[in-house]
């Protein structure tokens, strides 16, 4: 029989099968036995080290995904064995599921190049901690597309315009402006008529009109696929950040943000951000030359009555009289309502009036102008 044949009979290649007739004829029959079996292997974990790996999993970190609680076993415990190791032990003890693959439906977009070319901006309900009400809260994440570092997040009841303008101005101070935000079709980001049809971009909404201001394009995806980026994200931070929050013990919003905040947004990126294709530059540009205040406000438009009296939020505002220029009476003022509840009234840049009576910036009607 030829080699080639008789290897194809035995189901392994004909160079084996040399070594192993080589074997034979040196060692007859015992040249064909695995040596192996029998003997302990010398980096064999031993079972003290998986009975504590499998009691902290069960006691510490119950819900961690099994990269995650690896790593932890790693960096927090000093116990250097394996992610395969640690996840087929996890899952013989049917401590974790095994899952099946995600199908891979769409083409890669490659990265910005450059830091502050485009930054993701998404939100996600989930019960990310255990509240009194035992309800979901909302977290919104910026995301540098280049490098997939997280740049600022916060924890919310509900994710509006003032929460999104809220962390666009924390972001904003800290970095700078930016090229363009990356979204989804929600209602603060952009007027959509009709479901299932595209945005109406000539109808601008509050946050449009900032990031107008602001030199930044708004870029709005259709759907979620197209979101790839963020949308892993989301699996990632979901698989990590409930049980972290969990294991500290964290139930309100304020120690949340501030665990998120000071400790896992700075592991976070450690762990999972990248170098850009750019590296030392930057598109961000610092905000100089402008009222921040006056920037990230709520923009609207009211006729003044006769009496100089303009109505807001179900509420009659007196606007004084104004030397110098003509009476304020039927012509059209500007409103900010910036957003700490404070409302300017401006003709033209010349500020007439402020009122700090702390309007609801939560109010559905505020939406629109």
């Amino acid at each position: 029989m030829r080699w080639v044949d008789a290897a194809q009979v035995l189901g392994i290649s004909d160079r084996q099968l040399r070594r192993l007739r080589l074997s034979y004829q040196v060692n007859s029959i015992d040249g064909l036995r695995d040596m192996r079996l029998g003997k302990v292997p010398k980096n064999r974990i031993s079972e003290e080290t998986a009975r504590r790996v499998m009691e902290l999993y069960r006691t510490t970190y119950a819900g961690f995904n099994v990269r995650h609680f690896w790593e932890e076993l790693v960096a927090e415990h000093g116990i250097k064995v394996g992610y395969s190791w640690t996840k087929n032990l996890l899952l013989a003890v049917g401590y974790v599921e095994r899952q099946r693959k995600r199908k891979q439906y769409r083409r890669r977009r490659e990265r910005k190049p450059m830091r502050g070319m485009m930054i993701h901006l998404d939100g996600s309900k989930h019960r990310w901690f255990k509240s009194a009400d035992n309800g979901m809260q909302d977290m919104l994440v910026f995301l540098d597309d280049a490098t997939g570092e997280i740049l600022a997040g916060r924890f919310v009841p509900e994710e509006s315009t003032r929460t999104v303008l809220e962390l666009l101005r924390e972001l904003i101070s800290e970095q700078g402006t930016f090229g363009a935000l990356y979204t989804d079709r929600a209602s603060h980001f952009v007027y959509t008529p009709k479901a299932g049809e595209g945005p109406d971009r000539s109808k601008k909404t509050q946050v449009e009109r900032i990031l107008d201001d602001l030199g930044i394009e708004l870029i709005c995806a259709f759907s979620p696929q197209a979101r790839g980026r963020s949308e892993r994200l989301w699996r990632t931070l979901q698989g990590r950040l409930p049980q972290e929050l969990a294991k500290h013990g964290i139930t309100d919003y304020d120690s949340a943000n501030h665990y998120l905040q000071t400790r896992f947004i700075r592991k976070f990126n450690k762990r999972f951000a990248i170098v850009p294709a750019i590296e030392g530059e930057s598109a961000f540009l610092p905000l100089a030359g402008v009222d921040a205040q006056t920037i990230f406000a709520l923009r609207y438009h009211r006729v003044v009555g006769n009496d100089h009296v303009i109505r807001f939020q179900n509420q009659h505002l007196q606007l004084p009289k104004i030397k110098g220029i003509c009476p304020l009476a039927q012509r059209t003022v500007d409103l900010r309502l910036t957003l700490d509840g404070t409302l300017h009234v401006l003709l033209g840049k010349r500020r007439i009036q402020s009122f700090d009576s702390h309007f609801n910036l939560d109010d559905p009607m505020l939406e629109a102008a």
